[in-house]
């Protein structure tokens, strides 16, 4: 018997009858629509840097394995039971949902999703929001969102009810829509999995986001688990007692990667920004060394970089940073502050309440909202680096009769798209003022656009400013001795670095203990800015290095290789 002169089954849906003249390119076209809808949903892109998305052209995989969801219950049941199309709906619009947050949140705060830390910081942030706002306003708002839940449950269900109705029978009937069916079946299994040949037809999935953080909560909340997946933290037992008292600040500058050594012609361009840098140095009184290091990321994700940096862990796998936030485990903050330190996060890059400080646990914690900029916005990035590190300066001094500061720094201006590029503002009490530049500086910084196609230029004269600020900041006057370590958090995107390019990143140490400066140039480190090769080790390494060299313990005697074994007769 054909499949449409089935009898009706009980629980089944009756299709909605349909005029005896409607032509077919209607039929088609409703089809048509119900499948782009749905696919959109579970392919968008994020509109970068805003909370809008985008469509992709790619199939989503996700909408492939609910269509053969539909061709199945269609063929079992004869079409789509109500219940089976609520359960299918409510789940299609739970994907669609964790489709958006996987493609936004990185977008508007540079990091992955993330329901252990988002699903308490949501709640807060909304609440926290509606007391600031008069009671229509709160209710037109949940109105609103639960308006847009609606819409979308009802938008997904008619369009799989016309795909159940409309398209499925005419499928199961055709020997070639079926073969292409089993296809796209096959391949987005393939792209599940990880083959890279089906990238350019099928988009990312949604579903391991969901895995993940399944095995996120699993870890994090199962005894033991935690310890069998993180790698065991240093010590932090350092006396610290090679610092002598110093302040230490640790500044991660964004996107500062080998590269800016490596690539042909980056060496010239930035020579007269080094040379000013390294004479404010002898200046000073103080000497630098230099190396390389291995990042824990690449391109994105600096988050990665810190903490690796801060926990002493190789975090280069996502999951393990996301699960260190789970934990107290310690990290130099923690070891700092119970040597006596004040510690301070200054985090620009940040103007919204940030629930994973909470692990951080600064005594002095700095977002963009505290910092205060009243200046001119210039790019996506708007508080520039030398006015935080400025900024900082004001609100935690350093003084001769306080206790000594950690101060750790990700700076965000040189992140991509690298433009604009910032003015220096050599008066460094007007750059703390409503005006730190003049109009025609801005002007002309606005006036560079963007271009997405190369922007290696723009990358140059980025880090040339970092140079110029870092040189300006240690030209300032101080009252007690600093440490100051600059670390690139990760390398440029590809389209700079190159394809292949190693994760190395500098490292720069600037300071006026001759003790301490030899015993990093005894674990590698070498005289100047030019770091040099072999790398030595990763982020994580580096924190060793400088707990030993805190601590003021001796660089370990090379190994010695064993005598060879006398042949015997």
């Amino acid at each position: 018997m054909a499949l449409a002169d089935r009898p009706a089954r009980p629980g089944v849906p009756e299709p909605a009858p349909q005029p005896a003249n409607a032509p077919a390119w209607r039929r088609a076209l409703r089809v048509a629509l119900a499948a782009l809808f749905l696919n959109f949903l579970l392919s968008l892109n994020n509109w970068w840097p805003t909370p809008a998305v985008w469509p992709d052209a790619r199939f989503a995989p996700e909408f492939v394995y609910t269509w053969a969801v539909l061709l199945l219950c269609v063929a079992l049941a004869g079409g789509l039971r109500p219940r089976a199309l609520f359960a299918l709906s409510l789940a299609y619009v739970v994907l669609a949902l964790g489709r958006y947050f996987d493609v936004t949140v990185p977008a508007l705060f540079g990091r992955p999703v993330n329901l252990y830390w988002d699903g308490q910081q949501i709640p807060r942030f909304l609440w926290v929001s509606a007391n600031g706002l008069p009671w229509w306003a709160s209710v037109g708002a949940v109105l609103a969102l639960a308006l847009l839940l609606c819409g979308l449950y009802r938008g997904v269900r008619a369009s799989l009810a016309v795909l159940g109705r409309d398209a499925a029978p005419v499928a199961l009937r055709s020997r070639a829509v079926l073969g292409v069916s089993a296809l796209l079946v096959a391949v987005s299994l393939a792209n599940l999995g990880g083959w890279q040949a089906s990238w350019p037809y099928i988009s990312r999935p949604v579903l391991p986001t969901y895995a993940r953080q399944a095995q996120l909560f699993a870890n994090a909340f199962m005894p033991g688990r935690v310890e069998r997946v993180l790698p065991a933290s240093p010590a932090f037992d350092s006396a610290l007692a090679g610092l002598n008292g110093a302040d230490v600040k640790i500044v991660m500058l964004e996107s500062y990667g080998a590269v800016a050594f490596d690539r042909p012609g980056a060496n010239e361009a930035l020579a007269a920004s080094r040379a000013a840098l390294l004479a404010q140095v002898e200046r000073n009184g103080q000497r630098m060394v230099s190396a390389f290091v291995r990042s824990a990321t690449f391109g994105g994700a600096s988050e990665l970089a810190h903490l690796s940096l801060l926990a002493g862990i190789d975090l280069s796998d996502p999951m393990r940073h996301d699960l260190l936030l789970t934990t107290e485990r310690p990290t130099l903050i923690t070891l700092f502050r119970s040597r006596g330190y004040r510690t301070v996060g200054a985090y620009p890059a940040l103007s919204w309440d940030w629930d994973e400080k909470r692990f951080y646990a600064f005594d002095h914690f700095l977002d963009a909202r505290d910092l205060g900029y009243s200046g001119p916005k210039l790019g996506y990035w708007w508080v520039p680096d030398q006015f935080t590190i400025a900024r900082v300066e004001e609100l935690v001094p350093a003084r001769a009769g306080t206790p000594p500061r950690f101060t750790f720094f990700p700076s965000i201006t040189s992140h991509m798209p690298f433009n604009p590029v910032p003015p220096y503002q050599a008066d460094w009490a007007r750059v703390l003022g409503a005006e730190p530049f003049d109009t025609t500086e801005v002007e002309r910084a606005l006036a560079e656009p963007v271009n997405w196609l190369d922007m290696y230029p723009a990358y140059l004269r980025m880090i040339d400013y970092n140079y110029r600020w870092l040189a300006g900041h240690l030209g300032q006057p101080r009252e007690r001795e600093e440490l100051l370590v600059l670390v690139g958090d990760h390398q440029p995107v590809a389209n700079i670095a190159g394809d292949g390019a190693p994760w190395d990143v500098p490292v720069h140490i600037v300071s006026r203990d001759a003790a301490l400066l030899e015993r990093l140039v005894e674990r590698g480190f070498k005289p100047g800015l030019a770091p040099q090769r072999p790398v030595l080790g990763g982020m994580h390494d580096l924190t060793r290095l400088l707990l030993d060299v805190f601590d003021g313990r001796p660089a370990p005697a090379p190994a010695t290789a064993p005598a060879p074994a006398r042949a015997t007769s």
